[in-house]
């Protein structure tokens, strides 16, 4: 992730002497590239590219799509959707872990092509509103993507019904101001899986958090978020970037259905762990 985070920021500074800068053009191949989408568990599917991780979750009354990767990961995730069986246009709901290009790129296409409802955590809503330009980091190298209007705007673990499931949303900012996971049960014959979706809290500014003016409370957020994020309950996880949850270890390309490998709640904390170190790190310097 560290890795990413670099190539990103240094993509942003090479960019942002460009005028109508949108997403920066030397992103990490694996975020544009094709990957097999798959059942995870229940009525969750992998839908995104190799490393922008979209996910569909399926109800009777219709379907939740959660993250669209950048602007061109929108015919990957149609070809995905559509290959697995289900209907496009049949997505009511749409969700977002955090308002940076990487994760909405397409998302007002497809809120435009679906009629789909936008629900996004309330602190994020004016980096949507304005396309990025009011984000506290990116926004400085003029790093944008489509505005789009949110329809409903989301509290701390407040609740969202789509037939017979129940997501819960859980506000973890730090990495964006709205930043946020989703936590909720999937069926899957006699058992029940419940699934934690995560954004981890990586930091991407150089600055001290001192001087970041238009987001005092970043520090605070952070330590908050960790906090909260080691002591969610669940048994299964995923994340907002495949390689977050090293998805492509853990499953190869035509495997058979199996819940079990998203199961490492090991893993899952080293990560949490790792990532307060950086941060940590970063606060004493």
């Amino acid at each position: 992730m560290k890795k990413i985070a670099l190539i990103v920021l240094m993509s942003f500074r090479l960019m942002s002497m460009a005028q109508n800068v949108t997403e920066p053009v030397n992103n990490p191949k694996e975020w544009s590239q094709k990957t097999e989408p798959f059942r995870i568990a229940g009525n969750l599917y992998y839908v995104g590219t190799y490393d922008l991780a979209s996910y569909l979750v399926v109800t009777d009354q219709g379907n939740i799509l959660i993250n669209t990767g950048l602007a061109n990961s929108l015919p990957i995730i149609k070809e995905n959707i559509k290959s697995l069986g289900f209907d496009y246009k049949a997505i009511k709901i749409l969700l977002l872990t955090q308002a940076h290009f990487d994760h909405l790129g397409a998302m007002a296409d497809i809120k435009k092509e679906t009629g789909a409802k936008l629900f996004v955590d309330e602190k994020d809503a004016n980096e949507l509103k304005t396309g990025g330009k009011s984000d506290y980091e990116l926004g400085k190298y003029g790093v944008t993507f489509k505005p789009v209007t949110p329809d409903r705007l989301l509290k701390d673990n407040e609740q969202i019904k789509l037939g017979s499931t129940i997501i819960t949303m859980l506000h973890h900012p730090g990495h964006t101001k709205g930043s946020c996971s989703f936590l909720f049960n999937t069926k899957d014959g006699a058992s029940t899986y419940k699934v934690l979706i995560a954004n981890f809290p990586s930091v991407i500014v150089d600055r001290k958090f001192s001087e970041i003016k238009d987001y005092p409370n970043i520090e605070r957020d952070y330590i908050q978020t960790f906090k909260a994020m080691k002591n969610i309950d669940f048994n299964l996880w995923v994340a907002s970037h495949a390689s977050q949850f090293n998805l492509h270890d853990k499953r190869k390309p035509g495997a058979v259905y199996n819940p079990k490998v998203f199961m490492n709640k090991n893993e899952y904390f080293e990560k949490i762990n790792e990532l307060e170190k950086s941060f940590l790190k970063k606060v004493s310097e």
